[in-house]
């Protein structure tokens, strides 16, 4: 009998590498230059998994056309990317993580509210893109998390049905995307305490980096 096929479904920005705080940092320096002060728990709670132009509009306004918020999401992005660079790694552990996890043969994606110029900053400046199956961003599909988009596609571009795949997160709006995506959930508390994800059903797990998962203990929760 052929083995099922399973896979795990990384977001990037707070999971992969240890950087939300920066994300944050970067919003709310773009936000006050236009006189928007911006609480920094509340904004990341509300807005952690949702793509960069669902954010613009919501805080600056509907009537802005697509030009006009590519332009102010390319200018946060670009504050980002100054901000990061000096500290970008991967969390512990993810590098074994992956590495075994190929060697079992499950499948690895990538499914992010990042726009392609952050996947490439991180993916390909940390070297990874070479390990995945396929990678997610935000030029792929019309709806960030909550909404399940990123996460259905990661899977079905890797050929693996949702119930056989586990999403790694570390933000509500993204655990809540996995559940609707019918996948189960392991979060990594690099932003966020454990309690901040205790209404999920889907959580398996709760680590505060990769470096104690054992891959089999994970498909068998």
């Amino acid at each position: 009998m052929t083995a099922t096929r399973r896979a795990f479904i990384f977001d990037m920005d707070g999971t992969i590498v240890d950087n939300m705080s920066f994300h944050t940092e970067s919003w709310i320096a773009f936000f006050q230059r236009r006189g928007k002060d911006i609480d920094a728990d509340e904004f990341f709670r509300a807005t952690a998994g949702r793509q960069g132009k669902e954010i613009i509009r919501s805080h600056m306004g509907e009537h802005l056309n697509d030009d006009e918020v590519r332009a102010l999401n390319d200018e946060k992005e670009l504050v980002y990317r100054e901000l990061y660079e000096p500290h970008r790694k991967t969390v512990a552990g993810f590098d074994g993580l992956i590495a075994l996890a190929k060697e079992m043969n499950v499948a690895l994606a990538v499914a992010t509210a990042a726009p392609n110029a952050n996947i490439t900053f991180t993916l390909d400046g940390l070297d990874l893109r070479r390990h995945f199956d396929t990678v997610v961003g935000a030029a792929d599909v019309a709806r960030g998390k909550p909404h399940p988009d990123v996460f259905l596609l990661a899977a079905e571009r890797c050929g693996v049905a949702p119930e056989h795949c586990i999403v790694f997160e570390d933000a509500p709006l993204g655990v809540e995307a996995a559940r609707r995506a019918g996948m189960r959930a392991v979060v990594l508390t690099t932003t966020l305490p454990a309690e901040a994800f205790a209404e999920f059903d889907n959580v398996i797990h709760i680590a505060s980096d990769f470096s104690e998962l054992t891959i089999d203990e994970l498909f068998s929760s």
